[in-house]
C-alpha cells in the first residue's frame, strides 16, 4: 500500500492560493514581465517532418538540451529532411548559422529519438547524445577545446570525433531513453536517463570528469505497490520533469510516476501518471533526499528512491486526469524548486476518457512551487487554456518573473512582487505557426536574459517544414 506522511495532507491542500514573498516589498520596484521579439531566424527550411506521440523528434520540450549557448555562441541540432544529424552553431551577435552534418541518421520515426546536447566546461567539448528509445544510444563528442575559442577554431565535420554505440567505450543498457546532460557546479557533465521501458524503467547517471566516462549506476526504483481506487500495479518508472543544479549546488528533480498496470485507472483510454513528486541531491547526485531533508535513495545503491517513500508528494493527484509526464522545472535566484505540471481539472469530470482529446480540449498548467516562507507547496493553476495534449516550459528572468512557454510558442508569464498570482499571455504565438511544444534555451536565458526557444512549423503527413529560432527580449 502506497504510504503517506501526514505533513503530506498539509502540502497538498495548499493548492490555488496567493502567496506573499518575503522581500517583496524591497523589490517592489523591479520590473514586471514582458517580452518583446528581436529576432527570428532559420536554421532550416527543410527539416524533417512526422507526427508521433503526438510530437515531433526535433521539438520535445523534455530535450536537454536541443538549444544552448555557451561563451557567446549558440547552438542547435535537429534531424534535416534526409534524417541526417546536424549540429549548428551561431555567434549571438549574428542570425547566421552555421552547420556540421553528422554521420548518422535517424533510424525509425519515433519522436522520442532527439538529440540532446551538453558542454562539458572542463575540456570545452561539445557533448551529442541521440536516436534511442528503450535501446541503444548514439554518441558523439567534439574535440577538446572547442566551444572555448569558437571564433578561432573553424566549424567543421573534422572537429566531432565518429559516432560511437557506447561513452568513449563505456557501455550502459541496451534500453536507454531520455538522455539529458547536466553540467556540474566544477563543470564536470553528468549525463541522465532512463533504463529499461516506460512503465517498468529506472533512472540512472553517469559522469564524464573531462577524462573518461563512469557510470553512477541506478537511483529510482521501478518496484513496490500503488493503489488507486480502481486497482493496484506493482511496477512503474520515474518519469523527471527536469534534472538541474541551482545556484547553490542542491541538484533537484520534479517528477511523476507512470504505472504499468491500467487497472489503476478508470478508463483505458487515459494514461496512468499520478503525483507529482520532488527529490533533491546535495551531493552531485549521488544521495536523494525529499523536501524535509530525509535521504530516501542511494545512486548505485540498494535503496532507491521508490513509491512508497514517504515525503515525495509535492501535490497528490489520482491516474484519472491525464498528467503529463516530463513537463517542466526551474529554480530561482534564491534556489528555490519550481515545477510547471498540466493535467485535466476535476471540474472537467473526474475521469478521462481519451488522453489527447481530453488533455486538448479541458487541459490546464498549474505552477507548484515551494513557500519562500513555510517551505510547504504552492500551487496557482495558470488560466490560459492549453488547446493542446503537449509540454509547457517554466523559465525565469533575472528579477525572478516566471515565464510559462505553452504550445505554439504561446508565452504566458506572472510576476514575482504577485506570488505568481497574476499569470497573464505576454506574445500569443501570432506569425509563428508553430507545430506544438517548443525547445527552450534556458542556458542563454542565464547568461543575457533573452528567452530563445527552438519550434518547428506546421506541415502534414511526412512533409518537411521550416525549423526556426526566435529570441524575445526580457527586462533587463
Amino acid at each position: 500500500m502506497m504510504r503517506r506522511s501526514p505533513a503530506l495532507a498539509v502540502l497538498g491542500a495548499a493548492v490555488l492560493t496567493a502567496v506573499s514573498l518575503p522581500g517583496t516589498a524591497a523589490r517592489a520596484a523591479d520590473p514586471a514581465p514582458a517580452v518583446s521579439k528581436v529576432a527570428d531566424t532559420r536554421l532550416d527550411a527543410r527539416a524533417l517532418y512526422f507526427v508521433s506521440y503526438n510530437g515531433l523528434v526535433n521539438n520535445n520540450a523534455f530535450q536537454k538540451n536541443g538549444l544552448l549557448t555557451y561563451k557567446g555562441y549558440q547552438y542547435a541540432t535537429w534531424y534535416t529532411a534526409d534524417r541526417s544529424a546536424v549540429v549548428a552553431r551561431r555567434a549571438l551577435t549574428s542570425t547566421s548559422w552555421q552547420s556540421v552534418t553528422l554521420p548518422h541518421k535517424l533510424r525509425y520515426d519515433d519522436s522520442h529519438n532527439v538529440i540532446s546536447m551538453g558542454v562539458s566546461r572542463i575540456d570545452g567539448r561539445l557533448h551529442l547524445n541521440m536516436d534511442s528509445h528503450s535501446d541503444g544510444f548514439f554518441y558523439v563528442k567534439s574535440s577538446a577545446g572547442l566551444l572555448d575559442d569558437p571564433a578561432g577554431r573553424a566549424w567543421t565535420a573534422a572537429q566531432f570525433g565518429g559516432v560511437q554505440t557506447t561513452l568513449d567505450g563505456l557501455g550502459l543498457t541496451s534500453q536507454f531513453t531520455y538522455p539529458q546532460f547536466i553540467a556540474t557546479p566544477e563543470g564536470r557533465l553528468q549525463l541522465s536517463y532512463r533504463v529499461a521501458v516506460s512503465g517498468n524503467g529506472r533512472n540512472a547517471l553517469a559522469e564524464y570528469d573531462g577524462t573518461r566516462w563512469t557510470a553512477l549506476g541506478e537511483w529510482t526504483s521501478s518496484t513496490g505497490t500503488y493503489t488507486s481506487a480502481h486497482g493496484s500495479s506493482t511496477a512503474r518508472n520515474m518519469y523527471l520533469h527536469g534534472i538541474d543544479y541551482s545556484a547553490d549546488g542542491r541538484l533537484h528533480a520534479f517528477f511523476t510516476w507512470r504505472e504499468q498496470n491500467g487497472a489503476v485507472m478508470c478508463h483505458s483510454g487515459g494514461i496512468t501518471n499520478h503525483d507529482t513528486g520532488y527529490v533533491h541531491s546535495t551531493d552531485r547526485g549521488r544521495t536523494w533526499r525529499n523536501a524535509a531533508g530525509t535521504v530516501v535513495g542511494t545512486t548505485g545503491g540498494g535503496d532507491r528512491v521508490a513509491v512508497t517513500d514517504p515525503g515525495l508528494i509535492a501535490d497528490p493527484l489520482d491516474p484519472d486526469h491525464s498528467l503529463m509526464n516530463q513537463e517542466s522545472q526551474a529554480t530561482d535566484s534564491a534556489s528555490r524548486p519550481h515545477a510547471v505540471i498540466s493535467y485535466v481539472p476535476g471540474r472537467f469530470g473526474q475521469c478521462t476518457t481519451d488522453y489527447v482529446a481530453d488533455r486538448t480540449a479541458n487541459g490546464r498548467a498549474f505552477h507548484v512551487r515551494s513557500d519562500a516562507a513555510t517551505g510547504a507547496w504552492k500551487k496557482t493553476e495558470i488560466p490560459v487554456p492549453l488547446n493542446s495534449s503537449q509540454r509547457t516550459h517554466l523559465a525565469f528572468d533575472r528579477y525572478d518573473n516566471a515565464y510559462a512557454v505553452l504550445p505554439y510558442g504561446r508565452i504566458v508569464a506572472a510576476s514575482r512582487a504577485s506570488g505568481y498570482t497574476d499569470w497573464k499571455t505576454l506574445f500569443d504565438g501570432s506569425g509563428l505557426h508553430a507545430f506544438g511544444e517548443v525547445v527552450v534555451d534556458d542556458t542563454r536565458l542565464r547568461q543575457d536574459n533573452v528567452l530563445s526557444f527552438m519550434y518547428q512549423q506546421k506541415s502534414s503527413g511526412t512533409t518537411p517544414s521550416p525549423i526556426r529560432v526566435a529570441d524575445f527580449r526580457l527586462p533587463r
